[in-house]
This record gives structure tokens, C-alpha cells and sequence, in this order.
């Protein structure tokens, strides 16, 4: 008799656990069934962009500021490579520029008054040394018919006068140049060699910035690919940086639903990591073309159902989720649309 009500106690106590079970599926029936109704409920995960970050000169690095998981800030130094030879080949444009500017403000002044003044008393004296020659010669010329002169002396006089003639005309297209100033063709001619030296003075500026690694965006460094002294190149990436901002889930909705979300619809993000904690978001973009379920999303029965790619930013202001984490999207659909949302401040 005791056995009897002892196996009677349990089979009313497996009852009672049966009962509770039975209440809890239920309720959570209800619970999933309001979900359903009030909310799209998408599955997906994580999504963001990296970027690889190279130095724009090839030269041997000499510092780098930043470990993997270091955040960065937009515009904050990352790394330095040796600035010597990049320096040297600025100072020496600074200086060629220097000279070239001078040699165009030379040409561009014209001739100074000096020169002209040297130019008329130059001219002056070749003239006096013209009249001089001709009147030598005028006197030699009348004694030559009486042979009081041989003729090599009268020779000799026409040669100084066409001479100083040669001369005089020489002195006067001398300050003929010094009057009208350089030429055009030759001011022009410097200026553009001028040019020529500050366009490759910019370029190497920049290249000397290009010493400097600097973050493009705000993010975290993933991958430290490099370390002091080896050589960098454009070609060759120093750091993987991974981009927090902005941050999205990569989710997939089918073609029944895909008239029931729209880009700025409010979201909310849901991880097994935090699972009382939700992620405030929006829709931020539909895709306008269908693909097939991937394969790493859905199981095989769904595979070949067609799909669109929906982008769900979200605000992770404590920097708690991480790429490629499954998570839950849920889009109220029950009321006024939300709409509007495009910013976590």
C-alpha cells in the first residue's frame, strides 16, 4: 500500500512538471506568435569594412605606434618611416627655386642704369675713335697721289677707320640691348623652368608627408604586418585596419517581406553574447537585385529560395560587437512606421 501511493505521488508530480512544460511552450508560443506578428525577425551577422594601409613612399621604417586590438582615431599617426633622403630632396629644390627666382627677377627688371650708362659711354668713346680714324686717313689720303706716303700706310689708315667703324656699330646695338632689356622668349624660357622646380618641390613634399602613415578612419587595428626597420612600400601593407563606424549587420529577407521594410525603418540588433541587451539601428539599405540564400546562413531546405541582402547599421557605442557575430534583427512592424533614424548620436 505504501509502494501504491508512493508511485501514485510521482506519476502526480510527473503530471504537475508535465503541466508546467506544457504552459511554458504555450506562453512561449503566444510570446513567439506576437513576435512574429509585431516584429520581422531576420537572422545574419556582424559586417564591416577593412581597410590596408601602406605608406605612399617606399623607405625603411623607423617607428610604429600601434599593436593589434589598439584603437585608432581619424587622422592619428600609425607609423613613420626614415625621413632623410626625402628632406635632402626638398632642401635642395628650396634652393634650386631659390636661385631660378632669381635669375627671373634679373630678367624681368630689365638692365640696370649702370649698364646703360656704361652702354652710352662706350658708344661715345667709338665714335670719337671712328671721327679720329677718318680724319687720319682723309690727311693720308690726299699725300698718297704725291707719294709723300707709301701705299701700305694709306692701307693701313682705311683698315682703323673700317675698324673703329666695326666698333662704333657694335657699341650702339650694345645699348640698343641695354635699352630694350632681355627678351621675351628668355623671360619666358625662365619662368618656366621656375615652374618646373616648384611643381617638383610639391611632389616632394609630398613625399616627405607620404613619411607619415596616418589613419584614414576611426577603427581597430587588426593585423600589425610590419615592424621597425623593415622596408615599406605602397604595394606592401603595414596594418589591417578594421572600420567601427560605421558598423552593420549583414542579414537576408525573403520576397514576401520584402514589402514590409524599407531604408530608414527603425531596428534593434539582438547577440547571444549580451542577451538582455539590444543594439539600436536602422535600416540603411536594400538590395535592389535577389540571390540565393548562402550557404552559410540557411540550411539546405531554404537554399534555393531567392533572397535580398539587407544592411542594418547599428550602434555599438561600447564597441561589444565583433565581426562576423551571429546576430538577431528584429524591425517593428506594428503602428507608424518608424522612420528617420540615420545616426547613433
Amino acid at each position: 500500500m505504501k509502494l501504491l501511493y508512493q508511485n501514485k505521488g510521482l506519476l502526480i508530480l510527473a503530471l504537475l512538471v508535465l503541466a508546467g512544460l506544457a504552459v511554458l511552450v504555450y506562453f512561449g508560443w503566444r510570446q513567439h506568435a506576437k513576435e512574429a506578428n509585431e516584429f520581422l525577425i531576420l537572422y545574419g551577422h556582424i559586417d564591416l569594412r577593412q581597410l590596408d594601409l601602406a605608406p605612399g613612399v617606399a623607405e625603411r621604417i623607423a617607428k610604429m605606434h600601434f599593436w593589434e586590438g589598439d584603437k585608432v582615431s581619424a587622422g592619428e599617426l600609425m607609423a613613420e618611416l626614415t625621413p632623410t633622403r626625402f628632406k635632402t630632396e626638398v632642401e635642395r629644390l628650396q634652393a634650386q627655386i631659390a636661385a631660378q627666382e632669381a635669375i627671373v627677377a634679373k630678367l624681368t627688371s630689365g638692365s640696370r642704369s649702370q649698364e646703360i650708362r656704361k652702354a652710352k659711354a662706350l658708344l661715345t668713346e667709338a665714335k670719337a675713335q671712328e671721327k679720329l680714324a677718318a680724319l687720319t686717313y682723309q690727311r693720308l689720303a690726299k699725300l698718297l697721289p704725291q707719294k709723300l706716303i707709301s701705299a701700305e700706310e694709306a692701307d693701313s689708315a682705311q683698315a682703323k677707320l673700317d675698324a673703329a667703324r666695326a666698333r662704333r656699330q657694335i657699341a650702339e646695338e650694345t645699348l640698343s640691348l641695354a635699352l630694350e632689356g632681355p627678351r621675351r622668349e628668355d623671360i619666358a624660357a625662365a619662368r618656366a623652368t621656375l615652374a618646373a622646380y616648384r611643381a617638383q618641390l610639391r611632389l616632394a613634399e609630398k613625399n616627405l608627408l607620404d613619411t607619415k602613415l596616418y589613419a584614414p578612419a576611426s577603427g581597430v587595428v587588426q593585423n600589425r604586418l610590419a615592424e621597425p626597420g623593415d622596408i615599406a612600400s605602397p604595394q606592401r601593407p603595414i596594418y589591417t585596419l578594421a572600420l567601427t563606424d560605421p558598423l552593420w549587420a549583414r542579414v537576408y529577407v525573403s520576397e514576401p517581406d520584402l514589402g514590409k521594410i524599407r531604408p530608414g525603418m527603425a531596428a534593434f540588433l539582438e547577440t547571444d553574447s549580451f542577451p538582455r541587451k539590444r543594439y539600436a539601428g536602422w535600416v540603411g539599405y536594400i538590395s535592389p537585385v535577389a540571390e540565393f540564400t548562402p550557404h552559410a546562413v540557411q540550411t539546405e531546405e531554404v537554399r534555393t529560395k531567392l533572397v535580398y541582402q539587407v544592411r542594418v547599421y547599428a550602434c555599438d557605442p561600447q564597441g561589444e560587437l565583433r565581426l562576423g557575430m551571429p546576430v538577431v534583427v528584429k524591425i517593428p512592424l506594428a503602428g507608424p512606421v518608424p522612420t528617420g533614424l540615420s545616426s547613433c548620436r
